[in-house]
């Protein structure tokens, strides 16, 4: 015990003495404190010279009161859908008012809890990163909203004392000259968030492909947890950093009492499902939004990408997706009735899964897909079934019909081209039925334009198989032959010069000499190649006939026929004045024929395609509006009746004629069109109507070539096209009702012109009364008028006169025209 008494004394002692050895004169200790307080005073002094030397480079913050952030620009259809966004950034400007509560909470929470109760600097946040700062090298930065808006309005993201002190004091002029909401309000529309989005309601729209407004609290945690790093948290290039950052905002929401146990639970449930899904719907009219950022470029010049234009178009939604669909699965089938050309690439895949799954992303990165067509590259390949890996990581196996056009190149004898062996990487689609099937993408391209003959007003275009494959727009840029299309213009034209759909024209042989054309004889043939002799005009447009059609423009006159087309919006100089042009070899384009078949559809109106309807800059203000114009007498190309008739003749060729597929499908009494066909099957057409809406589809090669081995038709490749958009834009649409005009009669079964009734219109051409042609085989004949039977004496001479063309004055461009028919 004495011991243990003495240790404790030694111990107490010890420690005293120690405490003795540390202790310092009372003099000491003043010492301290003048330097701790000098020291302080200094810091101020520095820091006031600082604030005094940053002070004057401090910009005049009063201006954001007005806050005018670079807006991109938006095009829009007809009823809201977003089809194209032009601009660095991507950027709404939404009033605070607008953002819902729960998206506002979850900034708050993730951000600035105590935004609404400090006055720019939050001093405990401040003292707390000048310490981390001090001990590790500025890595920690302010955090309060104010602050933030300072350093992206106005700061570059360097890390240096001089820049942190001028974001401070921006941060408390900020807090003197605009209230809390206005900087909230530049905050949640300024900040960076991913995916070029500034601003929640742009990223809402880039990440969920919905407006802020319809955001869930699940959508709101995610997208509040982006500012702090919106390249490590995006859920779309890091979903699991990206989910563990939302759950931590949702548990500050409901701690901070923002939203219940109950909402934080189901949020916490809550699948996301994000717009870069491949399943996300998307509106597929990249032509129409290039289109307009070039006119918007060209009206506003380079301010168009960040002066937040809005623009407007005359695009229907559902009817830009039927006309998208319906185009790419037109060239789709054609391509399936096409030789297989072998895979895209064959890689070499590694053994090691690990190993293959890296291998096949960066395969399928250099061949991307849609949500139609996709890539996937083959696993396994046996004569009979295909395993192949998809870009999401599943695997599908395909085998029956779904490799019919395949089938040659999984034959251990099949050409190293074709060859399909694993590694290659092929295209598939799922069929009708929902089944896998191996497709090519197409070579073939096309185009489908779908417009309002009343207003003019676009309603749907597609400018080819694939936009991301080129920006070409064919419905305005392809110069194409129309082929046959063309024929119901000389057909009107021939109206006008006393012809009637009772007109009997002979279908029978013709063949022009060199003296004739000046160049190389020329023998045309109909597409069949046979001869069917005199048939009346309607029978000849439901059959395509060309003989018949050449004879009518040999009787009207060529130039009168080219004066007559340029009345539907085609141009003279592409439309030459020789024979050819009765059978559609000059060039217009998918656009042009919309217009022309308009003039058919409206009543003989000539309207002008209406593309932007709308231009709104930001803060509402209209800078273009377009009224759909009301048709008028200023706007008429052609007489009402000369439209009614043509309409009756363009009726029996989709009821009794070659484009007589559209009538059994659609079932419809109210449509109008005509096929068309290139010589040798370059180009297919179908041009056709239905009194609310024109429909106009192409399809063709680039580079022109024969269309299949044994060639296609416009019946065959186009009219389906066609066919499956009007399912689509008619649905709902009640028949139209045919109203005869002023001046025309209908007398035994047939329309006239009344002051051109049966024995005063032309009766018959090219035929006599034994019912042979009376043209020379060796050339052309001149038939004065009355000496064919039916032409009555008060005809125009040019009706009742064939005589040869002048030849052209360039060789060669004759030689271009009439080549191209046989």
């Amino acid at each position: 015990m004495a011991q243990q008494d003495r240790s404790k004394k030694n111990s107490k002692t010890g420690r005293a003495r120690g405490a003795r050895r540390w202790h310092l004169p009372r003099g000491v200790w003043g010492w301290i404190a003048l330097i701790v307080g000098g020291s302080a005073l200094a810091g101020v002094l520095l820091v006031g010279v600082a604030v005094t030397l940053v002070y004057p480079s401090i910009p005049d913050v009063r201006q954001l009161a007005d806050y005018q952030p670079k807006l991109p620009l938006r095009v829009l259809t007809a009823d809201g859908v977003t089809i194209g966004e032009f601009g660095e950034e991507r950027r709404q400007l939404v009033p605070l008012d607008q953002i819902p509560m729960v998206m506002r909470n979850a900034v708050l929470a993730a951000e600035d809890a105590r935004f609404y109760e400090h006055g720019g600097i939050d001093t405990v946040g401040l003292m707390r990163a000048i310490v981390s700062n001090t001990l590790h090298g500025l890595n920690q930065g302010a955090s309060t909203i104010t602050q933030q808006v300072a350093k992206n309005v106005y700061l570059t993201p360097e890390r240096t004392f001089s820049r942190k002190l001028r974001e401070a004091i921006i941060a408390l002029r900020l807090e003197d000259e605009l209230s809390k909401d206005q900087i909230f309000t530049i905050y949640l529309n300024q900040i960076y968030l991913g995916q070029r989005a500034y601003g929640f309601a742009a990223a809402s729209e880039a990440y969920f492909g919905k407006p802020i407004a319809n955001i869930t609290v699940a959508e709101a945690a995610m997208l509040a947890g982006l500012p702090k790093a919106p390249g490590a948290n995006n859920p779309v290039v890091n979903p699991r950093r990206a989910r563990a950052r939302q759950l931590w905002v949702i548990e500050r929401m409901e701690s901070l009492g923002f939203i219940t146990h109950e909402q934080a639970e189901l949020a916490r449930q809550e699948k996301l499902k994000l717009r870069a899904d491949s399943d996300a719907p998307r509106l597929h009219a990249e032509y129409v939004a290039e289109m307009v950022r070039q006119q918007m470029v060209a009206q506003y010049g380079e301010s168009a990408y960040t002066r937040g234009l809005t623009v407007t178009t005359a695009i229907d939604s559902k009817d830009q997706t039927a006309a998208w669909q319906a185009l790419r699965n037109g060239l789709l089938d054609y391509e399936r009735r096409q030789p297989w050309r072998g895979p895209e690439q064959t890689v070499s895949l590694p053994d090691a899964p690990d190993d293959v799954d890296d291998a096949v992303d960066e395969a399928l990165a250099a061949h991307p897909g849609d949500e139609q067509v996709e890539s996937a590259v083959v696993l396994k390949a046996e004569p009979k079934k295909l395993e192949l890996a998809r870009r999401d990581g599943s695997t599908v196996t395909i085998d029956g019909a779904g490799l019919r056009l395949v089938q040659g190149g999984l034959s251990s004898r099949a050409d190293a081209r074709q060859r399909v062996a694993r590694g290659a990487i092929l295209r598939i689609v799922k069929n009708a039925k929902g089944d896998w099937e191996v497709v090519q993408l197409p070579e073939v391209e096309g185009a489908f334009v779908a417009m309002n003959p009343q207003s003019g007003a676009v309603k749907a275009m597609v400018g080819g198989f694939d936009f991301a494959r080129g920006q070409f727009n064919r419905v305005t840029q392809a110069w194409r032959q129309p082929g046959s299309s063309f024929k119901p213009f000389i057909y009107s034209a021939a109206l006008e010069k006393g012809f009637a759909p009772s007109t009997v024209v002979e279908d029978g042989p013709l063949f022009f000499d060199r003296a004739t054309t000046g160049g190389q004889p020329w023998e045309p043939k109909n597409y069949d190649g046979g001869f069917e002799g005199p048939m009346t005009l309607r029978e000849a447009l439901q059959k395509s006939k060309n003989m018949v059609t050449i004879r009518v423009l040999q009787s009207i006159g060529t130039n009168y026929a080219q004066d007559w087309v340029t009345r539907f919006g085609f141009d003279a100089d592409k439309q030459p004045p020789y024979l050819p042009m009765a059978l559609g070899a000059g060039s217009v384009t998918p656009m042009q024929m919309a217009v022309a078949y308009s003039v058919f559809a409206n009543g003989g109106y000539r309207v002008t395609p209406l593309l932007v309807t709308k231009v709104v800059e930001r803060n509402a203000q209209v800078l273009f509006q377009a009224d759909e114009p009301a048709l008028d007498e200023s706007m008429r190309a052609i007489p009402a009746r000369n439209a009614f008739i043509m309409r009756s003749l363009l009726q029996s060729v989709v009821k009794n004629g070659t484009g007589s597929r559209a009538y059994r499908t659609l079932r419809r009494e109210d449509l109008y069109g005509k096929t068309g066909t290139t010589n040798d099957s370059y180009d297919t057409w179908f041009a056709g109507f239905q009194p609310s809406m024109v429909g106009i589809a192409w399809i063709g090669y680039d580079n022109p070539r024969q269309l299949g081995v044994r060639g296609e038709t416009g019946g065959s490749l186009s009219l389906p096209v066609w066919t499956s958009y009007m399912q689509t834009a008619l649905k709902g649409v009640p028949v139209a009702k045919s109203q005869a005009p002023d001046g025309v009669a209908m007398l035994d079964g047939e329309w006239y012109y009344d002051d051109y009734p049966p024995g005063r219109a032309v009766a018959s051409l090219g035929v006599d009364s034994s019912g042979s042609a009376p043209f020379s085989p060796s050339g052309w004949q001149t038939v004065a008028p009355g000496s064919v039977p039916g032409f009555g004496s008060n005809m125009p001479a040019e009706a009742g006169v064939v005589a040869p063309a002048p030849p052209p004055a360039n060789a060669e461009r004759r030689k271009s025209i009439l080549d191209l028919f046989r």
